[in-house]
């Protein structure tokens, strides 16, 4: 037998509960989520999330996406860039809240307001949307002393867990957003 196949035999092995026992016990409780994804937000949901879009300046958000999209031509690229331009930064924030506002709770959106409103939110902000591009992603600013007893806050912690873990959802609705833009 192939060390490989023994490798993965083996593998599947230790996944599978060899005894009904093994199958019937209990699962380890999950930890809780900190907001639970909604189908259809309320007022005070959304309304926290538009603040939180606008300190974390989604308008710089919505052109890496459309940088970062494909064009046939650059004539097509610059019409874009128009057309995004043209878009106020508060309708960006208000067309993104009722989507995003369906992985983001408030609590989360209320801390990561106040966090991207301090001194080290908007370098760290300041640093994301204009640095060049790059293979890997910019080491991040130095915090000083009460900067990093913010950042070790176990509510701060948490909020930027779940914003991790919802970005790639928020980039998806950015990119809707930004194809609606388009076919204006």
């Amino acid at each position: 037998m192939k060390p490989t196949y023994a490798l993965a035999l083996a593998t599947l092995l230790a996944c599978v509960p060899l005894t009904r026992a093994g199958a019937a016990a209990p699962a380890a409780p999950a930890a809780p989520a900190a907001s639970v994804p909604v189908t259809a937000p309320d007022a005070a949901r959304v309304q926290a999330v538009q603040a939180m879009l606008a300190a974390m300046q989604s308008e710089k958000m919505m052109r890496s996406v459309a940088g970062a999209s494909r064009y046939a031509n650059e004539e097509q690229r610059a019409s874009v860039f128009a057309k995004l331009d043209k878009v106020p930064p508060q309708q960006i924030y208000q067309r993104l809240a009722t989507p995003v506002a369906r992985v983001i709770g408030v609590e989360t959106a209320n801390e990561l307001t106040a966090f991207y409103a301090s001194d080290y939110g908007k370098r760290l902000l300041q640093q994301t949307y204009n640095s060049r591009a790059s293979m890997f992603p910019p080491e991040p600013p130095v915090p000083n002393a009460a900067e990093k007893k913010m950042l070790k806050r176990p509510a701060l912690v948490q909020a930027r867990k779940e914003l991790a873990g919802a970005d790639a959802t928020i980039r998806h609705e950015a990119f809707v957003l930004l194809q609606a833009i388009i076919k204006k």
